[in-house]
């Protein structure tokens, strides 16, 4: 008899912000599939997700995937159900609707790595500050780049989970990186950005560090870039129509609705979407080619390869919900008149 150990990853009640939440269940002989997972419950008064009276809350397994650091091992994404079955208030993945995969997303999310002495990010001193950010950008050597070591092992950690990771650099200010991951499905793209994510946080556990997911960690009037979870995405119709005017229109859709979207892109972003630091005001809404001083870019090869690709939302902060931004951009998409 074999026995494997299952962690099963939800997200806990707290506004506007959820936290990861997590626990082990081992079980006997596994097969490791999805189909195999079975349900499990957890004491929701303990996460904000329930009272003490009537505190059983549901763990409805959704993804499932190597864990990379543990013997026979698996990592589980789940949605939180409450106790009868319906998803949760707190469950932002039940409310996409994209079940046929339509659409696509590639989500950058960036980063700081803090250290837990100096409650600083790598590279800045304690009671001072670094060179001002522009050498640190996708930069080599031990002067300007920090945490190299700690961000390859989380690479290696998601490729080998069997995420679909496309990519890591250094960002703009000192401490300050970025990963990329991309699916075919919003669902799909969610629940890779939450493994990838609970695999950078449990790694910090090894190195004395702690990832700051806040869109302007250093302060809203300090001269350092924040830090945001851009959002490729892309359905049928823009990756096949080859048509500006159509563009246009699925752009033009999201102008009457920002509210409802920086509602649900992240806490505190208000310090971050300034106008400054490549980013568009909170309170406005622009489109352009290769503009990353708009809401929305549209890429140069979208356009190169005749209105054929992808559109880029700048807007969502670093601590956002992939869930819940997923979701709310195929809702306005497919408002559009196309």
């Amino acid at each position: 008899m074999s026995k494997s150990k299952l962690e099963y990853i939800w997200l806990d009640g707290y506004k506007p912000t959820q936290n990861m939440r997590s626990k082990t269940k081992v079980e006997d002989d596994f097969s490791g599939k999805l189909e195999d997972c079975p349900i499990w419950s957890f004491d929701g008064s303990s996460t904000r997700q329930a009272s003490g009276g009537d505190s059983d809350c549901l763990l409805k397994p959704v993804a499932i995937y190597p864990d990379p650091t543990r013997k026979n091992g698996y990592l589980v994404m789940t949605e939180v159900l409450n106790a009868d079955g319906t998803p949760h208030e707190s469950n932002g993945r039940a409310t996409i609707d994209d079940d046929d995969n339509d659409f696509w997303f590639g989500f950058e999310q960036e980063y700081f790595i803090m250290d837990k002495k100096t409650q600083l990010p790598l590279g800045f001193p304690v009671g001072g500050y670094p060179a001002p950010q522009g050498l640190y950008y996708c930069s080599v050597g031990g002067r300007n780049t920090h945490g190299r070591a700690f961000v390859e092992e989380h690479a290696d950690l998601c490729i080998a989970a069997g995420l679909n990771f496309e990519g890591i650099n250094q960002e703009v200010a000192s401490g300050q990186w970025e990963f990329q991951l991309f699916a075919k499905g919003a669902k799909k793209a969610g629940d890779e950005i939450w493994v990838a994510r609970y695999l950078l946080d449990r790694l910090t556990e090894k190195y004395g560090y702690y990832i700051d997911y806040h869109p302007k960690p250093l302060g809203k009037d300090m001269d350092w870039n924040g830090s945001g979870m851009h959002a490729n995405f892309s359905n049928e119709i823009l990756r096949t129509c080859g048509d500006k005017a159509t563009y246009e229109k699925i752009c033009e859709a999201f102008r009457p609705v920002v509210k409802e979207h920086i509602e649900v892109y992240g806490e505190f972003n208000d310090q971050r979407l300034t106008g400054d630091h490549e980013t568009q005001s909170i309170d406005e809404f622009s489109y352009g080619v290769s503009d990353r001083g708009a809401s929305i870019r549209i890429p140069i090869i979208t356009v190169e390869k005749g209105w054929k690709g992808w559109l880029e939302d700048r807007r969502p902060a670093s601590n956002a919900d992939p869930y819940k931004v997923a979701g709310r951009i195929v809702k306005t998409v497919k408002s559009a008149e196309v």
